[in-house]
């Protein structure tokens, strides 16, 4: 998205040819955008600057990515054309009021049925700066809120109650725009122009999740996984598994543009159960659905609070997790914004994945380490975020197989 917006030519390496991302790209591109992809791992993305997007002949399916949906709403709401954001069934059931909210504080006009997609955005080139709160912490948000104020007249600023993941304003900083970050509160004033660069993409934390609890819950593991982003705010599911006593080092730190990355060295480990810390919660959101695998091994029992926006990604993963868990011999207390999960034995069986990648191989991790067969069902989701994830896990000595139809 930036790439597109910005002044000259920039060349991604470290690709990720996931369906979230594939759906993104093929946006842009309806969008006028020429994006090339020499290699499968590789993009060069001629931008057309903050005004040069044409409007699309048709609506932009973004598929499963909540992501690509609330950035592009913020981005299109300072086009001049009105377009249409849609996608498949999960995305189009998923709450976008809370960027409705402060897309039209703005000045935006966003059309919806009960503030769910699809979207109608209505093309505008009298955004105004706002000052915003969020009431829900929230990087998909405070991206959207900080790409609207892009063509925004004035400094646009958000405050986030928590801490949330920052990649948008590091690449923002990449490409020359000034963005300002202080107590909670970012801010970004209109019209500045982005300049193409070279971004090398570091390896996704929360991918190397799984690979991380597998060798954790395996016997005498002892694994290196190169290369991996370890942005201080997306770094919460280390610091909660090193709590529960994973052993997890993090070698040859460097940074990768103005991200950091690190080699991540897991060894087998025993872990225990204990009160996960919410403040650590903004900075694992996505990684709960490995927590809850983890607390499920451990010795004692798992507490997690404040994990309520669970209940509104790809699926409900406090509910799904939980019957996911319940029915391989794990006892769970759910209750609105947490659960309590007793640590105990998987047996085999079949779960659910409810469409949701994340909670399809969270529940084939638990298939490692039961007493029987796990069977996962629905699983087709998982090359949105995930593709070769099988292929990944047979290579550390896992035995988890597609099943056709399954």
């Amino acid at each position: 998205m930036l790439g597109s917006i910005a002044e000259g030519r920039t060349a991604v390496s470290g690709f990720l040819a996931g369906e979230d991302c594939l759906a993104t790209l093929a946006a842009m591109r309806a969008l006028g955008v020429e994006i090339q992809q020499p290699k499968p791992t590789e993009m060069s993305i001629e931008g057309v600057g903050l005004h040069g997007l044409k409007a699309p002949s048709a609506d932009l399916d973004l598929g499963n990515s909540g992501t690509a949906m609330r950035l592009m709403a913020g981005l299109l709401s300072g086009q001049t054309f009105d377009s249409v954001l849609t996608g498949d069934e999960s995305l189009t059931g998923r709450p976008m009021s809370r960027i409705i909210k402060p897309l039209t504080a703005m000045g935006a006009t966003i059309n919806s049925v009960d503030g769910k997609p699809p979207l109608l955005i209505h093309g505008t080139d009298a955004l105004r700066a706002i000052d915003y709160e969020m009431p829900v912490a929230s990087a998909q948000v405070k991206s959207a809120v900080l790409l609207a104020g892009l063509y925004a007249d004035g400094v646009t600023s958000v405050t986030e109650p928590a801490v949330t993941r920052d990649h948008t304003e590091r690449m923002l900083g990449s490409m020359g725009v000034s963005v300002s970050a202080a107590s909670g509160r970012i801010s970004v004033a209109g019209g500045q122009p982005l300049r193409g660069c070279s971004v090398r993409v570091p390896a996704d934390l929360s991918s190397a999740a799984f690979v991380m609890l597998a060798a954790l819950l395996a016997d005498n593991a002892d694994i290196q996984i190169t290369n991996v982003g370890v942005n201080p705010t997306r770094t919460g599911v280390i610091d909660i598994l090193q709590g529960m006593g994973a052993d997890i080092t993090l070698d040859n730190p460097q940074l990768s543009g103005k991200e950091p990355v690190a080699d991540i060295r897991v060894r087998s480990s025993r872990l225990r159960g204990g009160a996960v810390d919410p403040a650590l919660v903004s900075l694992a959101i996505d990684e709960f659905p490995v927590l809850f695998v983890a607390a499920a091994a451990a010795s004692g029992k798992t507490e997690f609070s404040g994990i309520g926006e669970l209940r509104v990604k790809e699926s409900d993963r406090i509910a799904a997790m939980s019957e996911g868990l319940r029915n391989l011999g794990i006892q769970v207390d759910e209750s609105a914004d947490g659960a309590v999960v007793h640590g105990g034995q998987f047996s085999g069986g079949t779960v659910q994945s409810h469409g949701d990648h994340r909670i399809a191989m969270s529940l084939a991790l638990a298939g490692t380490v039961a007493g029987d067969e796990v069977r996962v069902e629905d699983v087709a989701a998982v090359d949105t975020s995930f593709p070769g994830f099988c292929d990944c896990m047979a290579s550390i000595g896992a035995n988890i197989r597609p099943i056709s139809g399954s």
